[in-house]
């Protein structure tokens, strides 16, 4: 069967002497796996529609499941300018593998796609590489079903003043300093903190304007979303451990 649908290289791998393996992140369809023939040769008409970050509308034969076959296929963005610089790579490669893992074969995907989307146009347009991501890894959260509880203490149920909260990256949200014993290693945090976590939770990245952060905010920002991920999905990434590389020797 012939189809055609939008996507985004989120995974290129060689195959064979000549030939890719392409997964898209596509609107309509979830995760696909596309075989394209011929890729690596110099005069592939194919090989630029390979290259990761690629977002473009791809036609491939496929039977009900299995791997796809590339019949042809045009760029509606190329995304080069992430795959040029170091830092944009980084980034766009985590957000790419971090779907990759979580997004399941054949499971519908138009609110990953347009996340995906939407942080790869941000990170070209050269908004906070660090605060997009934090926001992405939000919305990853959210969509697994993971996202924290913010408002009201995760134990107790209740609403506290902002000042006396803590988080708790094991238990999944915000703990009253009153609950602490329950995981002594929950992490303190500050109020404009919790407020950009509270925004993060309602806003769409689709949506994502300019956001000023503080240095303390940002590094506490940081390792609280760091340490979300590992607790609530448990991911041992490539792509995290090279951004991991970059900020111990400042790159």
């Amino acid at each position: 069967m012939l189809h055609r649908t939008e996507g985004i290289v989120i995974r290129s791998m060689d195959y064979g002497e000549g030939n890719k393996i392409i997964t898209l992140c596509t609107e309509k369809s979830g995760k696909v796996g596309v075989l394209v023939r011929g890729a690596k040769k110099m005069k592939s008409r194919h090989a630029a529609l390979t290259q990761p970050f690629t977002y473009g509308e791809y036609v491939f034969f496929r039977n009900r499941t299995g791997l796809g076959t590339l019949n042809a296929g045009e760029i509606i963005e190329s995304h080069h300018l992430l795959r040029e610089d170091l830092m944009k790579a980084a980034y766009s490669s985590y957000a790419c593998e971090l779907l990759d893992r979580v997004l399941q074969d054949e499971e519908t995907g138009a609110f990953w796609f347009h996340q995906l989307k939407a942080c790869l146009t941000a990170l070209q347009e050269d908004k906070d590489p660090q605060i997009i991501t934090n926001l992405y890894e939000m919305k990853i959260l959210q969509a697994a079903g993971y996202g924290p509880e913010l408002n009201v203490c995760i134990s107790c149920n209740q609403e506290r003043a902002d000042t006396e909260l803590l988080i708790s990256p094991r238990l999944g949200g915000v703990m009253c300093r009153r609950c602490k014993h329950l995981d002594p290693p929950a992490m303190p945090m500050s109020p404009k903190t919790l407020k950009l976590l509270r925004i993060f939770a309602q806003i769409d990245l689709r949506r994502l304007g300019s956001i000023n952060v503080s240095d303390s905010t940002r590094a506490e920002l940081k390792a609280i979303m760091r340490a979300l991920m590992d607790f609530q999905l448990g991911l041992r990434l490539k792509s995290q451990n090279f951004l991991d590389q970059m900020d111990k020797y400042d790159i």
